[in-house]
């Protein structure tokens, strides 16, 4: 089967959630033996098996997608693909029609919701806006894609068929992310230390503050051996590092590559995800991320420590694979980490979290599911299945 992919607001290789999902998809759709073509942006080499075709957004963005549509369908008509495969924007839908245009099959990954939520500023503005034009757009989309893939299908409009919904996870590289990796880490644990690892963008909903806030009341009980460790950078982290302030057990490595990110976990014992589902107002919807730290983290063989919420439930069972905590309780995230000084029960869990990440949350998993839905469109039968 030829797929083309489009994810033109993304750019490989990269650090962020989206490039990476955007290159393991394509690898694993490659290695099943497609001849898979990529329309994204380019930052520097990459590996073989996909076709990359540089093709981003004007002036890096996201908002202008639509003004590369003649590109797309140009391209389009020259790889002449057995279906198009788009990852959603509001403002994107240049793979939709490309895929009307050549009469082939049109693929949705929906990452982010479609519809509003209460109180948008976007419904708002599109409110005020003759006909709701931005509504209707994004609709538009939906109607029109033959197959949408979602990790919640809460986000879509209510009038898209079941029929024509894979709800999957994305997932994990478990041939990267291992426990026996080695290799250098930007940071330095010492003997007998327990080392908490937070991976994120330093957005407000990602929680990094919460971590320091935990790793102070650890502090007053007389845990010294335990180290925080924050990758990344992003709007938070000037806030995140004031936080720390006078603790020398939070460690700030700043953005690190990804091919980086194996080792640092491997070096780590306990895998934290801290999210404030209060913080994103879109998060009223459902807990729609499919989080990709947390099945690095379950890959590594890192037990997670993640607030109690909807679907954090379903990826994270709590005492099997790590510990969910009342986030409305000050000293909860706390609570959970103490729970975890013990390593026979961090390994346990660790463990445990490793065999369902094989089973379940790889990309490879992840890819063979998405053959499967794409295979049944492309030949005009069959129903995708949802998994809930």
């Amino acid at each position: 089967m030829k797929l083309l992919y489009c994810a033109i607001d993304q750019v490989v290789p990269g650090s962020v959630g989206g490039s990476v999902h955007v290159q393991a998809v394509a690898e694993g759709l490659a290695r099943l033996g497609h001849d898979v073509h990529v329309a994204t942006g380019i930052a520097g080499p990459l590996p073989t098996g996909p076709v990359w075709h540089q093709l981003g957004t004007p002036f890096s963005r996201p908002h202008l997608r639509l003004l590369r549509m003649r590109a797309v369908a140009s391209l389009a008509g020259t790889v002449r693909p057995h279906v198009i495969m788009e990852r959603y924007h509001n403002f994107g839908g240049e793979g939709v029609l490309a895929a009307r245009r050549l009469g082939v099959p049109a693929v949705l990954e929906v990452n982010a919701p479609v519809v509003d939520y209460r109180g948008s500023a976007k419904h708002t503005l599109d409110r005020a806006l003759l006909g709701q034009p931005l509504r209707r757009w994004r609709e538009w989309q939906c109607r029109h894609a033959d197959l949408i893939v979602t990790p919640l299908v809460r986000i879509l409009p209510p009038f898209v068929p079941a029929s024509r919904v894979l709800e999957i996870e994305w997932g994990a590289d478990t041939e990267s992310f291992r426990q026996d990796v080695t290799g250098p880490t930007p940071f330095t644990r010492k003997p007998g230390d327990v080392v908490l690892v937070f991976a994120g963008a330093f957005r407000p909903w990602h929680g990094a503050v919460h971590l320091v806030r935990a790793m102070r009341l650890l502090r007053e009980r007389g845990h010294a051996n335990v180290m925080a460790v924050m990758i990344g950078a992003g709007p938070e982290l000037e806030r995140v590092r004031a936080e720390s302030a006078g603790l020398d057990s939070v460690v700030f490595t700043g953005a690190v590559a990804h091919g980086v990110m194996p080792a640092c976990l491997a070096a780590a014992d306990i895998g934290i995800a801290p999210f404030d589902v209060a913080a994103h107002k879109p998060l009223q919807l459902g807990f729609y991320w499919s989080p990709l730290k947390v099945f690095e983290y379950m890959a590594a063989g890192l037990p997670v420590v993640a607030p109690d919420v909807d679907r954090l439930r379903h990826i994270v069972r709590h005492e099997r694979e790590g510990l969910l905590y009342d986030s409305s309780m000050a000293d909860g995230l706390a609570n959970a980490i103490e729970a975890l000084l013990d390593p026979a029960r961090r390994a346990a869990l660790g463990r445990a979290a490793r065999e369902r990440a094989e089973s379940e949350f790889s990309w490879a998993a992840h890819c063979r599911r998405l053959e499967q839905a794409i295979a049944a469109v492309v030949s005009g039968g069959g129903r995708p299945a949802c998994a809930s």
